[in-house]
């Protein structure tokens, strides 16, 4: 027993010396990145793709720092990346990889290489902002309101996403744009606290107004389709609020010229906010109709409305006629049921479109 324990130190020793000798003892000399056949980065071989998209400004979406557990960071390698990892094959589907979808943070550039990215990430950008507002929507979600300083101006599109640097911690966490688009000036989000969460905690529990806050982005192929004349179905819960306030109100200041139904999802009264607010657009805008769902309402709520699983609500509700898109927003299981719902109520999945947080 003692010599297997021996054993398995001596192997972990050697491995770690190897990452050392790899790290400082190994170099790759000078090497090319080329980026969609037209940017070239000349570098010094050894670190990894998504390090140096950092030190040259492209903002490639990662929340982990590097660490390979959030799976952001995919972009297709066309040449020159080796084999896959196992750190990757978990957020990498089989299908993907046949078409050399890799993690940037676990391609070690070693010589040169060629790789694809969305042409919209070289459109994300850094952005310094100072923290005017936060305030309480529920018992464990915040408001939070940051002006734009440098630079003082955003474009981005109804439904996308930034991310937010933690201070003096070198990771993000991806949260969505609560505003409109025509809001150029300051960026809204709601952030729920997620228990043990490293930015949600540091929102709810330290982060101050007047606090300097760094962000990047926008991200994201969520987003909605104005060229698009179908009615539309919205599903959400909690922080997904976010991103379909933003499609709301840049809708509204259109107008409101489609047809649109958004179903949010809640545990009981207390988990419900802007309702007001959302009362009030459906006054002012015959076009929009908004349908609360309660899971577990509580004796004292009073609930005379909806109840069940928000997606139970969608399939009582929508008669698609097949001039119907979705947007939700929510987590991964609810996403899901959404989604069979939807088709099944004859909605086409390439007219689906969601962000799983």
């Amino acid at each position: 027993m003692l010599s297997i324990l021996v054993m398995d130190v001596i192997l972990v020793v050697v491995a770690l010396l190897l990452i050392i000798a790899e790290r400082f003892l190994v170099t790759y000399g000078e090497c090319k990145v080329t980026i969609n056949k037209e940017k070239i980065l000349t570098v010094n071989g050894g670190d990894s793709l998504l390090s140096y998209f950092v030190q040259n400004k492209i903002f490639v979406p990662s929340a982990c720092g590097g660490k390979a557990t959030c799976g952001y960071c995919k972009v297709e390698v066309l040449s020159g990346g080796g084999h896959i990892l196992p750190t990757e094959e978990v957020f990498v589907k089989r299908e993907d990889r046949l078409k050399g979808i890799r993690l940037a943070c676990q391609v070690k550039v070693k010589n040169d290489i060629e790789v694809l990215i969305s042409e919209d990430l070289f459109e994300a950008r850094e952005y310094k902002t100072r923290v005017l507002k936060i305030a309480d929507l529920t018992h464990d979600i915040k408001y939070v309101v940051m002006k734009l300083l440098a630079p003082d101006k955003i474009s981005f599109k109804a439904g996308q996403y930034i991310q937010f640097r933690i201070p003096e911690v070198d990771e993000f966490r991806a949260y969505s744009i609560a505003s409109a688009p025509s809001q150029v000036g300051v960026i809204e989000l709601i952030v729920r606290l997620v228990p043990g969460g490293l930015c949600s905690s540091y929102i709810h529990e330290v982060l101050d107004v007047d606090d300097e806050i760094t962000v990047t982005g926008p991200y994201g192929s969520f987003y909605l389709r104005e060229d698009s004349q179908r009615e539309i179905i919205c599903i959400g819960g909690g922080c997904g609020m976010a991103p379909i306030r933003s499609i709301l109100f840049h809708l509204k200041e259109k107008g409101m010229p489609r047809s649109i139904s958004y179903f949010f999802g809640a545990r009981s009264k207390k988990d419900i906010f802007y309702t007001e607010e959302l009362e009030a657009l459906e006054k002012e805008c015959p076009n929009f109709k908004y349908i609360p769902v309660l899971s577990e309402p509580k004796a004292e709520d009073k609930w005379a409305g909806e109840t069940g699983f928000v997606t139970q609500a969608v399939e009582r509700f929508i008669r698609s006629n097949g001039n119907t898109e979705a947007y939700l927003c929510g987590p991964p299981p609810m996403i899901d049921a959404a989604i069979k719902v939807l088709t099944k109520k004859g909605v086409k999945e390439i007219h689906i479109y969601y962000d799983k947080f």
